[in-house]
């Protein structure tokens, strides 16, 4: 009968500590040291045989996970996709691989994985909950990445915030607004959100609403109106590909004014020059053309009797 058949045969929560000792030393005494020696050779033996084995097994593992990657990243290559999503999966995939190569591994040697097994399960389930956001940021970074709703350079309004798109990442987006604030938007709540990407299009649509006092002919202020935009090369017409020519209409008839709107269209990088210098234009040839503008004003009438 064998040392460890002994030990295994009488579990140390059944018997007296005292008697499993005096076991044990009778045992070692009895037992002839040949026989020590060459159970503890054979035992060293199957050993050393389990752990090469092993070291086989891993890195033919590793070799296979190299290749696997390699192959991912040629069919992303292939197919034009975002260089973030092709690394974050090659990432997630060698991971997961490396985990289970590592579980298959350390069963070859003999150890019993399903305690290992369990413990990877529960933490993988407490990080999931401790870090829940940041996953759902992962994945609102992969959908980003994916459609494009918008690119590194983009003008873009989400999140109650307005600005430039200076970078992309996998779980974040950062813009820099027209006075050089760094604003840093969590993607999970940028994609499930309203973006308003200004430079999606080449073209855009500028309006002004005009207020002149009443009194004020209104084909006369159409007509300068109009040649303020007709004036300016940066507004374009039909003829230059814009969707429609320059407009002009009285808008509406308020309590102290009657107001136009103008409205042009123009290329996105001219969209704010235009804007300022037509409203500076407005301001000034109105008046040089005797169209007033309004001031809040109230009409009394006193009756007596």
């Amino acid at each position: 009968m064998k040392i460890i058949h002994l030990l295994q045969t009488q579990p140390i929560d059944t018997i007296d500590v005292q008697q499993h000792i005096a076991a044990v030393a009778e045992k070692l005494s009895t037992t002839p040291v040949t026989t020590l020696v060459s159970e503890l050779i054979d035992k060293a033996v199957n050993f050393g045989l389990k752990l090469l084995a092993a070291l086989a097994i891993y890195l033919i593992g590793a070799w296979i996970i190299r290749k696997i990657k390699t192959i991912i990243a040629r069919i992303f290559e292939r197919k034009k996709t975002d260089a973030a999503i092709s690394s974050f999966t090659q990432s997630i995939v060698s991971i997961a691989l490396t985990v289970i190569l590592i579980i298959i591994t350390i069963g070859a040697v003999g150890i019993d994985t399903t305690s290992i097994a369990a413990l990877l399960a529960g933490g993988g389930m407490a990080i999931g909950m401790a870090l829940n956001g940041t996953v759902q940021n992962f994945a609102g970074g992969i959908m980003i990445i994916a459609f494009k709703p918008f690119k590194a350079g983009d003008y873009i309004q989400a999140q109650g915030y307005e600005g430039t798109v200076t970078e992309v990442n996998i779980v974040n987006t950062k813009l820099t607004t027209v006075d050089n604030k760094s604003i840093i938007i969590p993607n999970g709540a940028l994609f499930n959100g309203t973006v308003n990407n200004f430079s999606d299009n080449t073209l855009r649509r500028l309006e002004w609403i005009v207020s002149v006092e009443y009194g004020s002919s209104s084909e006369g202020t159409k007509e300068v109106l109009m040649s303020l935009l007709k004036g300016d090369i940066r507004i374009l017409n039909v003829a230059k590909g814009a969707p429609a020519d320059p407009f002009v209409a009285v808008h509406s008839l308020s309590d102290s004014s009657v107001k136009f709107v103008m409205r042009g269209w123009v290329h996105s990088a001219d969209y704010w020059d235009v804007n300022f210098d037509m409203n500076g234009k407005i301001y000034e040839e109105l008046p040089k053309n005797g169209i007033k503008f309004p001031f809040p004003q109230m009409d009394i009438h006193v009756h007596q009797d």
